[in-house]
């Protein structure tokens, strides 16, 4: 029995610190609301009334996510601000390959002792792209953890929350024989593939290394910000030719995809279609890492496909062209 008063602070929880944190985050936070959010952080729960009178038959549709260990390297790099953004469209992403527009986000930030510094940063990034895809930030979680998390670490997890009308919902139903692959370039690793990333790549080399491959330091090249493809969805949903989309997460390219293609049914994917990133060759090339290997951990710098029928693939090209967007003919179903 402890002589004297042990407080929940000393005991490594810091809640004045929680508090000050959504007190200063109220104001950005608030900056991604719409008419449909009822209330701001700090509730209890996140109050949303959904417009759904253009849908005939809304569908919600919902995914929850993290960002990997790909925080290792902000943690290195200091930088806090990226990962929160990566988490948000790697939530949207998979909710906009299935048709839907998102709604609202819901964040999870956990740490073994709050710096509210890096929790404002981590959480400016969430609002940075949810205005930029259009959905609110409508509540979350800060858990302060003392003995989970090493000093200076935390984790984070996301989910969204999306509608779309059931009669538009993009399954893959449609895909058949023949078909052409048409590959959206990635940023980078995007969210996925950072354990064999970063086992390869330093053991030679420092983050802050500059390295001429990459025109920038190597910390710098593996936080590029996980790319949305929500108007690019959102605009070739629209056309008769596409039949559907795959997101390039873990699992690769030929992973994700087939995730939206019928039984009976395969994938032949032309991994020469495209010149690989420095930053994949680097790994590769460092790692001596075999080939099945790289394709089902990293997206090799794909990384969203549309499942197009043949006869609609120029229309498709020549739109990406219009928007100044490099797509590629990677393969077919087979």
């Amino acid at each position: 029995m402890a002589n004297t008063p042990i407080t929940y602070k000393e005991s490594g929880v810091d809640i004045e610190a929680g508090d000050a944190l959504v007190r200063s985050i109220k104001g950005i936070v608030k900056e991604t609301h719409n008419a449909s959010v009822l209330s701001n952080i700090g509730g209890f729960g996140g109050l949303f009334r959904p417009e759904f009178s253009a849908y005939e038959e809304p569908v919600l549709v919902s995914s929850v996510d993290g960002v990997g260990t790909k925080l290792n390297v902000s943690f290195l790099m200091e930088k806090f601000d990226t990962v929160g953004q990566d988490l948000v469209n790697h939530c949207v992403n998979d909710i906009a390959v299935c048709g839907a527009e998102p709604l609202f986000f819901l964040d999870y930030f956990a740490t073994g002792k709050l710096k509210p510094t890096v929790g404002y940063e981590v959480i400016k990034g969430f609002t940075v792209a949810c205005k930029e895809n259009g959905c609110a930030l409508i509540g979350g979680e800060t858990a302060e953890m003392p003995g989970l998390y090493k000093d200076g670490e935390f984790d984070l997890a996301g989910t969204i929350v999306g509608v779309v009308d059931r009669k538009k919902i993009i399954t893959g139903d449609r895909v058949k024989k023949g078909d052409v692959l048409i590959g959206f370039e990635s940023t980078g690793l995007h969210t996925n593939g950072y354990s064999l990333a970063r086992k390869v790549l330093f053991s030679e080399y420092k983050v802050t290394d500059v390295l001429p491959e990459l025109g920038m330091s190597l910390g710098e090249a593996l936080l590029k910000v996980h790319k949305s493809y929500l108007a690019d969805i959102r605009a070739l949903k629209a056309f008769d030719g596409v039949h559907a989309f795959s997101h390039i997460t873990g699992g690769g390219i030929e992973g994700n995809t087939k995730r939206v293609v019928p039984d009976g049914l395969s994938l032949q994917v032309d991994y020469d279609a495209w010149d690989r990133p420095a930053l994949f060759k680097l790994i590769q090339q460092i790692g001596n890492v075999p080939e099945e290997d790289i394709r089902q951990a990293l997206n090799l710098g794909i990384g969203l496909v549309a499942v197009v029928d043949a006869a609609s693939v120029k229309t498709v090209i020549e739109w990406g062209a219009s928007r100044g967007t490099r797509l590629h003919t990677i393969g077919e179903v087979v």
